[in-house]
């Protein structure tokens, strides 16, 4: 219980240091988060590519040109590193999803949330995932989520739902398989409750792994 409140305090703090200035309007507030998201892409050295060539690449992303593809509708940025074994999830179907990610805050160039440590490695995220026709909805399980315990919402970042149109989801079963890891920049309209809510894009590195 020590571990989780020191968590939720460092959030907390986190979030009052991005919101501290009340007096910024909306429209600043999206500059801020633009430049943000631009100074990571130029400091990384991002190749950023368009969803045509993404396409015309067999969706894939070169990893060793750092390529990243921009979905324009929705703003966020995908690397996908791993395609990951199995399959991808049907029409129709409802799976559960494992995840583990690290979030770092891009306003503030922070790492403020991760379940890639051993204090918090317990808590593999559990998403329940349907998909609905090419439409993803998700949520977030109580019994089992970094997610939840540190933002009190089931509810499952929409950036995070991009990859599963082109990753495959399943469990290693020889030396050589691997689950999906993608690496995605998420605007704050596509992000957790305290991004949206306080404006600040923040980048994942994100692995799926399908549940039992």
């Amino acid at each position: 219980m020590k571990k989780i409140t020191y968590i939720l305090l460092l959030l907390v703090g986190a979030f009052t240091f991005v919101a501290c200035d009340s007096t910024e309007t909306y429209a600043e507030e999206l500059a801020k988060e633009r430049t943000a998201i631009s100074k990571y892409i130029a400091d990384s050295a991002v190749t950023v590519i368009s969803e045509t060539q993404f396409a015309s690449q067999n969706y894939t992303t070169d990893v060793s040109k750092n390529e990243f593809v921009l979905f324009s509708k929705s703003g966020v940025y995908m690397q996908i590193i791993r395609e990951g074994c199995g399959e991808k999830i049907k029409n129709g179907e409802t799976c559960t999803v494992l995840c583990r990610f690290s979030e770092r805050n891009l306003l503030t160039d922070s790492l403020q949330l991760t379940n890639n440590i051993l204090t918090w490695a317990y808590l593999v995220d559990k998403m329940s995932v349907t998909d609905n026709s090419g439409t993803f909805t998700a949520a977030f399980l109580k019994e089992s989520s970094l997610m939840y315990t540190a933002y009190s919402s089931t509810s499952v970042p929409s950036g995070w739902l991009v990859p599963l149109t082109y990753i495959k989801l399943g469990r290693p079963e020889k030396a050589d398989e691997e689950i999906a890891k993608v690496r995605l920049i998420v605007p704050a309209a596509q992000g957790q409750y305290y991004a949206n809510l306080s404006v600040y894009p923040c980048l994942y590195d994100l692995t799926y792994e399908r549940g039992r």
